[in-house]
């Protein structure tokens, strides 16, 4: 696992590099989805789906957003002529396109099935929940005292790209 950890982090770090130094604004921004996505892979390495989730509805949004922005903004490219660069950097996306997907192929393989208790701390929580918080049911016991704060945070970056959205459309549909 540290081993495919590496290598997305490898992949992450020359997707931001690329995303500085790109030449048009539409490979910058595939740059910057393949840190994100592979943000995505990394936190289904390490267990963690809730993170996932949440990393993948926002880097979503925020992919489509910024391509639909960035083609709206540049209708007068010239797209007739051969140009062997694009060619290259279309060919190396793909192909690190496809080796995230083997890796998230590998780490979702990796994942236990559902239900299965596989967690040390599961106990813990199962055990001494009803006395630490006062409640009677077990999910909001641990979900409102236990991880408050973890849900705050994923509640507020759902909030957060919600509300840009409806203000990159707002914005939209009062110029046109």
């Amino acid at each position: 696992m540290e081993l495919a950890i590496s290598v997305i982090a490898g992949f992450m770090i020359l997707g931001a590099i690329y995303a500085i130094h790109a030449r048009d604004l539409l490979s910058a921004v595939i740059a910057c989805g393949i840190v994100g996505y592979s943000l995505v892979i990394c936190f289904l390495l390490l267990k963690a789906p809730d993170l996932a989730i949440v990393q993948i509805v926002v880097e979503t949004i925020t992919l489509i957003i910024m391509v639909a922005v960035v083609l709206d903004s540049s209708r007068e490219e010239a797209y007739g002529k051969f140009d062997r660069r694009a060619w290259i950097t279309a060919g190396t996306a793909v192909a690190i396109l496809f080796a995230l997907f083997w890796f998230m192929w590998m780490a979702s393989a990796d994942l236990s099935p559902l239900g299965d208790d596989t967690l040390r701390m599961a106990n813990a929580y199962i055990d001494g929940a009803v006395e630490s918080t006062g409640s009677v049911n077990l999910v909001t016991g641990v979900v409102f005292d236990f991880r408050g704060y973890d849900t705050l945070g994923e509640a507020t970056v759902l909030v957060t790209a919600v509300l840009g959205v409806l203000t990159i459309l707002r914005i939209r549909g009062r110029k046109g």
